[in-house]
């Protein structure tokens, strides 16, 4: 059976299990992707939603355990991205 990762209180303490554990040993079967943004954001747009659509998105949103604005900019570039 695989040991279960271990909950750290800073990300320093995460990096230095990181770097020195055997992550084969561990189970990792619940991690989750993640996605880093780097591009800069330098521009900005002003939408007006419904009472139920904003709480909707909000919703989704912590669901996925992402901000909802990240939430909003995630779904447009999936909507644009092209089809493989």
């Amino acid at each position: 059976m695989k040991k279960k990762i271990p909950t750290f209180k800073s990300d320093r303490a995460a990096e230095t299990f990181v770097e020195k554990a055997d992550l084969t040993q561990y189970d990792l079967s619940g991690a989750q992707l993640t996605r880093f943004e780097i591009k800069p954001k330098d521009k900005s747009i002003n939408l007006r939603l419904s009472e139920e659509l904003y709480e909707a998105v909000r919703k989704r949103a912590a669901r996925a355990g992402v901000p909802y604005q990240r939430f909003i900019r995630l779904t447009l570039e999936q909507a644009v991205a092209p089809k493989s």
